[in-house]
C-alpha cells in the first residue's frame, strides 16, 4: 500500500552492529574452546619417537640451549627447589601458600596462563609471598605436537596473562607433560630448543632416585596429594634450604621482570576477553538447554491445543443448535494499490461466493497502473461492486475510507492479491453469530507453492501460523486477524475507532485493540483464501521485515494489556507473552545458539550427542508438521522440504527479527514495502483446489 512511514536512518548501520557483535562472540567462543585444548590442541603426549640429544641426556634439571649447545645446572647439596605445575587453583594454591609460609620456605610456581588470567588475585598472592612464577604455557597442551602458531600463542598469551594479572613477565618455562630432561624427547625437544632460543630458561625435575641431601628440583602438580608430599618433604632433616629455582642455581637472569604499560593493558584485555568467552559458553549452555526445552514444549503444546480446538469447532460452525446461521448482508473491503495483476481474480472469486448478499467496495489507494480501470469494468457488470478512490495514504487509511461506505453489519477485509473459495465468506462470518465474538480469522493458504521458496512458506503458513491460531483460539488470545481474510462486526470496528495508522501491522494492531475493548477473536479454519507469497528472498525479506517491525510496534502499543483484566488481560498475559518469547527472544538468540551448536559439534568432543539431538528435534518437528498438514487437509509430501528450510529459510527469519528489533529500539521508521505481484495465486489455487485427502470446494472463476 502507500507510503506513510519513512525511514529516518540507514538500516545498514544495524547490520554493521550485527557484523561487529557476532564475530566478537564467535571469537570469544572459539578462544574459550582453544583454552580447553578443544581446538588445535593435544591433551595427551604421544610416545617419543627418538630420545633427547646425547648432550642433554645427562644434563641438570635447569638448562638452556644456545646454537644447539646445551648448558645446564643443578641444585647445590641440601638445597631443594619445590616446583608446582598448573593452576593457580582457588582450592589448592592458598593451602600450599599457607604451608610454605608456615615453614618459611619458597617455591617456584609454573602456572597456566589461562588460569592466571582467571585468578589474578592468586598470582599476586604468590608473588607477594616471595615465590617465583614460571610459565607452564597457556593451556598446558603438549608442545611437541602443537603447530608453530599454537606454540607461539601458548607462550605469548601466557606472558600477556602475567602482565595483565600482576604486571610482570617470566623467563622460566616448564614444558607441559614432562618431568625429567629425558622426557623432553621426540617432538618435545625441538619445541624446547625453540623456546630456549627465545630467552626461556627450561626447568625440568631431577631423577626420582636422587636424594634430598644431594640437592634437587622436586616437581608436583597442584593437587591435594602435592600438599601431603610437600608437608613430608618440608619435615625432611636432610634438606637444609627450600628455595626458588633461580636462587638455588644463582642464575644471572631474574625469574620475573616488570612488564611495560602497553603489555599490561594488552594483558588486561586478554583477561576480559577470556572472561567474556567463559561467561559466553556458560550462558549459552543454559540458554541452549532452555531453548531446546521450550522448543520441544511448544511443539507438544501446539499439538495438544490443536486437538482441543478440533473438539471445540462445533460451537461456532453453521448448524450449531444454539447459534443462528448468519445470512445478513456482508460488506467486503478490498484495498488496492497497483494490483492490476491480481485484482481481477480477487473480484471474480468474491462474485462467485455462495453468500450472495454482498457489498464489495474496492478502495484504490492512488494506484498508477490499471487497477481502477479493471475494477471499474467489474463494477459495470455487477452492481454489488463499488469503486472508490483516495490519494495514496496507506492500507489502514484505505480501509477506514471504505468503512465510510459500509452499509452492512458485518465486514470482511480482503487483500487485493487474495482469491476466496466459493464458501469462504459464508463460513467466515458464522462465528459472528455469537454476541461476544468481534472478529474472525480465516485460513490463508499459499497459492504459488510450486517452487522451493513457496513450499517453505506453505509449510510456515500451515505448521506455524495455523497451529498457533488454533492454540490462540483455545487460550482466547488470538494475536492477528490476517489482512488477507478476516471478518468483523461493524460495531466492534467502530468501537475501537477503525484501523489505526500507528503501526505497519494494521491487522495485528486492530486485533489487539479488539481484545482490549472486550471482544473475542476466533479462528475459522474452513474459511479458505489463497494468497500469492513472495517469490524471491528479497521480496520475502521486505515483506517479513514490515510484518515483524509492525508487530513489535503493536506489541509495544498494547503492552499495558498484560496488567488489565477480562479478555484484555487474558490476551496480554498469554498472547503478548507468547509473541515476546517465541517471536522475539528466541529468534534473537538463534544465531548465537546455532554458532554454539556448531562449536559443540566440531570442537567440544560431543559431536554424536549434538547430531542426535538435532536430528531428534527435526523428526519431532516433522511429526508435528505432518499433523498440522493433516488438520488443514493438505498433502504431506511437502514435508521433504522441511529439513532444507532449517538451513536457509529460518536463518533469514531470524535475521529479520534481529534487524527489526534493532531498528525498533533505534527508533527507525520504515516505509511500506509493497511486494511485486504476478497474479499467480489464482491460477495456482485453481489447480491445487482442495486435495483429495481433505474436504472443501474448488475455487470458482
Amino acid at each position: 500500500m502507500g507510503a506513510r512511514h519513512k525511514q529516518a536512518r540507514d538500516p545498514r548501520a544495524h547490520w554493521l552492529l550485527l557484523a561487529l557483535t557476532l564475530p566478537v562472540l564467535l571469537g570469544a567462543l572459539l578462544f574459550q574452546g582453544w583454552t580447553q585444548n578443544e581446538v588445535d590442541g593435544a591433551k595427551t603426549k604421544p610416545a617419543c619417537t627418538e630420545p633427547v640429544p646425547a648432550a642433554a641426556a645427562g644434563a641438570g634439571p635447569v638448562l638452556s640451549v644456545e646454537h644447539g649447545k646445551v648448558h645446564s645446572a643443578s641444585m647445590p647439596p641440601g638445597t631443594v627447589a619445590l616446583t608446582y605445575d598448573g593452576g593457580p587453583s582457588p582450592k589448592t594454591t592458598p593451602k600450599l601458600l599457607a604451608l610454605l609460609k608456615k615453614h618459611h620456605a619458597h617455591a617456584t610456581f609454573f602456572l597456566n596462563g589461562s588460569k592466571a588470567a582467571q585468578y589474578p588475585e592468586l598470582v599476586k598472592e604468590i608473588r607477594a609471598d616471595g615465590h617465583d612464577i614460571g610459565s607452564n604455557t597457556y593451556t598446558g597442551a603438549d608442545m611437541g605436537s602443537s603447530s608453530k602458531v599454537r606454540s607461539k600463542m601458548e607462550l605469548g598469551l601466557t606472558q600477556s596473562a602475567f602482565a595483565g594479572s600482576d604486571g610482570f613477565h617470566t623467563s622460566l618455562l616448564r614444558m607441559p607433560m614432562t618431568t625429567t630432561v629425558p622426557t623432553m624427547c621426540g617432538g618435545e625437544w625441538p619445541a624446547a630448543q625453540a623456546a630456549s632460543e627465545d630467552g626461556y630458561l627450561l626447568v625440568a625435575a631431577d631423577h626420582t632416585g636422587q636424594h634430598v641431601s644431594d640437592g634437587l628440583v622436586k616437581q608436583f602438580s597442584q593437587t591435594a596429594l602435592a600438599y601431603q608430599e610437600t608437608e613430608k618433604l618440608l619435615k625432611n632433616p636432610h634438606a637444609k634450604r627450600f628455595t626458588t629455582v633461580t636462587e638455588g642455581v644463582r642464575t644471572k637472569q631474574p625469574a620475573t621482570t616488570e612488564a611495560s604499560a602497553p603489555a599490561h593493558w594488552l594483558g588486561t584485555g586478554l583477561m576480559w576477553f577470556q572472561t567474556l568467552g567463559r561467561s559466553f559458553v556458560s550462558a549459552l549452555s543454559w540458554v541452549l538447554t532452555a531453548a531446546a526445552a521450550l522448543g520441544v514444549l511448544r511443539l507438544l503444546v501446539l499439538v495438544l491445543f490443536a486437538r482441543a480446538h478440533v473438539r471445540r469447532l462445533e460451537r461456532f460452525r453453521p448448524g450449531s443448535p444454539w447459534l443462528r446461521e448468519i445470512r445478513d448482508p456482508v460488506t467486503v473491503l478490498v484495498p488496492a494499490y497497483n494490483e492490476e495483476a491480481g485484482i481481477g481474480a480477487t473480484l471474480r472469486s468474491l462474485l462467485a461466493s455462495t453468500h450472495q448478499r454482498l457489498q464489495i467496495i474496492v478502495i484504490d489507494d492512488g494506484s498508477s497502473d490499471r487497477t481502477v480501470e479493471i475494477a471499474d469494468e467489474y463494477a459495470r457488470r455487477d452492481p454489488r461492486i463499488q469503486v472508490v478512490c483516495q490519494p495514496n495514504s496507506g492500507k489502514a487509511a484505505a480501509l477506514n475510507h471504505g468503512l465510510k461506505y459500509t452499509r452492512c453489519p458485518y465486514v470482511v477485509m480482503v487483500d487485493s492479491d487474495t482469491v476466496f473459495e466459493a464458501d469462504a465468506i459464508q463460513r467466515l462470518v458464522q462465528p459472528l453469530a455469537h454476541p461476544a465474538v468481534g472478529a474472525v480469522s480465516g485460513n490463508t493458504k499459499v497459492g504459488n507453492r510450486k517452487r522451493l521458496l513457496g513450499r517453505w512458506q506453505h509449510l510456515e503458513y500451515v505448521f506455524g501460523f495455523n497451529l498457533d491460531r488454533r492454540m490462540f483460539e483455545v487460550l482466547e488470545c488470538m494475536t492477528t486477524v490476517p489482512g488477507a481474510i478476516g471478518a468483523f462486526r461493524l460495531d466492534a470496528l467502530m468501537g475501537v475507532g477503525g484501523l489505526s495508522e500507528d503501526t505497519l501491522a494494521e491487522d495485528t494492531d486492530l486485533t489487539m485493540a479488539l481484545w482490549r475493548a472486550g471482544w473475542r477473536v476466533v479462528y475459522e479454519e474452513t474459511a479458505i483464501a489463497w494468497t500469492e507469497v513472495p517469490t524471491s528472498f528479497r521480496q520475502l525479506w521486505r515483506q517479513r521485515y514490515r510484518w515483524c517491525y509492525g508487530t513489535l510496534q503493536a506489541m509495544w502499543k498494547h503492552r499495558h494489556a498484560v496488567v488489565e483484566v477480562g479478555p484484555a488481560g487474558r490476551f496480554g498475559r498469554r498472547g503478548l507473552s507468547y509473541l515476546f518469547l517465541f517471536q522475539v527472544v528466541l529468534p534473537l538468540l538463534a544465531p548465537m545458539i546455532d554458532v554454539f551448536m556448531l562449536y559443540s559439534a566440531l570442537f567440544a568432543g560431543d559431536t554424536t550427542t549434538s547430531v542426535v539431538a538435532w536430528v531428534g528435534f527435526l523428526l519431532l518437528q516433522m511429526v508435528v508438521a505432518a499433523y498440522a498438514l493433516k488438520l488443514d487437509g493438505e498433502r504431506r509430501r511437502t514435508l521433504w522440504s522441511l529439513p532444507f528450510q532449517l538451513f536457509v529459510y529460518r536463518q533469514l527469519m531470524y535475521l529479520v527479527v534481529i534487524q527489526s528489533v534493532v531498528a525498533f529500539v533505534g527508533g527507525s521508521r520504515l516505509k511500506w514495502q509493497r511486494m511485486h505481484r504476478s497474479g499467480t495465486a489464482a491460477a495456482a489455487a485453481q489447480h491445487i483446489g482442495r486435495p483429495a485427502d481433505g474436504p472443501g470446494v474448488p475455487i470458482a472463476r
